[in-house]
């Protein structure tokens, strides 16, 4: 094929987006013409623009529905959690609060956590910070907010929980209760509020499911990728993929500045006596192409 008509292909494939392109593979009949796909696909992958800067690899070519292909890791899911009972974590997931687990996943045991695994903010004894660190990653936690407690806007409920110790997904008892809604439970704080709001009443528990990627930057510093959140809050996707605009910072614009993928997740003090439970860490790692 001329150089002319491949760079037809590519523009057609474009256009056409990634369906057209796995409909023509799919229906390729010659080495040379998988020899262009190949071409075309990898192009595709060096100048598409990737919110994690971690495209999927490649590493071999699995024919369709190829039952040599390795099989998924098999998982134990843990059970699921209630408005009067937390849930479990499943079998492959980092824990860092559960039942009998204490306080010997974060950096200090200023909290209170009972062998039930109910943690609860000790006022002004600072925020908790994960021991460990983690980059790309589905986080799980469940919250409650004690059933007699007074939520007034940002004071009395309120709790935030960190990816990589900058990054904040908002915690704060929001029914009935109203803020600003940048600021309200599910809010990427400062910058997005949730799409709805399903909070449930003081005194019954909430849970976020949260996938969560890093940004990336290049070597010069400058910002390579965002980071992005998707928010499952009680069931009900409050955040769809959306982008960190920066650092979380409070009544002023969020900015980026360089730092490792990788850090501690951080569990906001904020005076007020909230309850977690639950709270477990699934590293993501990239996906592997179909073909």
């Amino acid at each position: 094929m001329s150089l002319r008509c491949s760079q037809k292909s590519v523009v057609g494939f474009a256009a056409l987006g990634v369906f057209g392109l796995l409909a023509f593979t799919a229906n390729r009949d010659s080495p040379k013409e998988a020899t262009e796909v190949g071409q075309i696909h990898q192009a595709m992958m060096d100048s598409a623009s990737n919110p994690q800067g971690v495209l999927p690899t490649r590493s071999k070519v699995w024919p369709v529905h190829d039952m040599k292909r390795p099989q998924p890791s098999m998982v134990e899911p843990g059970t699921t959690g209630t408005g009067s009972t937390p849930g479990t974590a499943p079998s492959d997931a980092t824990v860092l609060l559960g039942p009998g687990s204490g306080m010997g996943a974060w950096d200090h045991d200023r909290w209170t956590v009972g062998a039930d695994g109910v943690m609860q903010v000790k006022s002004g004894t600072g925020d908790v910070r994960s021991k460990d660190s983690f980059g790309d990653c589905q986080l799980h936690i469940e919250w409650m907010i004690p059933a007699d407690r007074d939520c007034n806007g940002q004071g009395g409920c309120n709790s935030g929980v960190f990816f990589l110790d900058k990054y904040e997904v908002q915690i704060l008892g929001s029914n009935p209760n109203q803020t600003y809604p940048d600021g309200q439970a599910g809010a990427m704080y400062a910058q997005y509020p949730p799409l709805v709001n399903p909070c449930r009443p003081n005194g019954e528990w909430n849970e976020y499911d949260i996938i969560f990627t890093s940004p990336r930057f290049n070597e010069d510093g400058s910002l390579k990728s965002p980071g992005t959140a998707t928010v499952i809050f009680n069931g009900v996707v409050v955040q769809n993929h959306s982008t960190f605009m920066g650092v979380t910072s409070h009544g002023s614009k969020a900015t980026y500045k360089k730092h490792s993928p990788e850090g501690q997740i951080r569990l906001q003090d904020h005076g007020d006596p909230i309850s977690f439970a639950n709270i477990w860490v699934r590293p993501l790692q990239p996906k592997t192409l179909a073909w």
